[in-house]
């Protein structure tokens, strides 16, 4: 299964980029505004330059709801209120096909399902009580129903031969939210 594959393929990936987010500091209650603000400029480079590919890549995959999840607006919604500008020129290699397409979308997904808890421990902070978490809320209860949808479909769309591809395109992604 690509997705037990894919957890195992990018677990580094995956530390690196928490490590380098400094997602401990979450948990220990000393995150800052900026580094919340750093975090959602990292995802909007993601999400800004991989969605559009990824919705262009996996059109006919019509099970995966890809208007549902979108988190384009959602993310500009919050960096609008904390008055973030971001720079559109991205350097990072694009999405080659489908299964990159997929790897990416894994990481994308991934990152919904940890910024829920993202979210929950964050409102613990005296110093988000004014913060709307748009983006990393935007699920809400339908997180792990999603999340387990997702998982269900790339382990039948993405077959052993694409595995190579499916991990590149989630390596790509993991490169450029760190």
């Amino acid at each position: 299964m690509i997705s037990v594959f894919l957890k195992e393929q990018t677990k580094q990936h995956h530390d690196d980029t928490e490590a380098q987010l400094q997602s401990q500091k979450i948990f220990d209650k000393s995150y800052t505004l900026e580094d919340y603000k750093k975090l959602l400029i990292h995802n909007y480079q993601l999400i800004s330059r991989y969605e559009p590919q990824i919705r262009e890549k996996l059109k006919n995959h019509t099970a995966l709801q890809l208007d549902v999840r979108s988190k384009i607006k959602a993310l500009q919604k919050d960096l609008a209120a904390l008055n973030i500008i971001t720079n559109n020129e991205l350097p990072t290699h694009n999405l080659e096909n489908e299964a990159e397409a997929f790897g990416a979308l894994y990481v994308m997904e991934g990152s919904t399902l940890g910024g829920n808890v993202i979210a929950k421990q964050l409102k613990k902070n005296p110093e988000f009580v004014d913060t709307e978490f748009n983006y990393f809320g935007i699920y809400g209860e339908n997180t792990g129903t999603l999340w387990q949808e997702f998982k269900q479909i790339l382990d039948q769309a993405v077959t052993e031969e694409h595995y190579p591809d499916c991990v590149a395109g989630a390596k790509k992604a993991y490169q450029l939210l760190s």
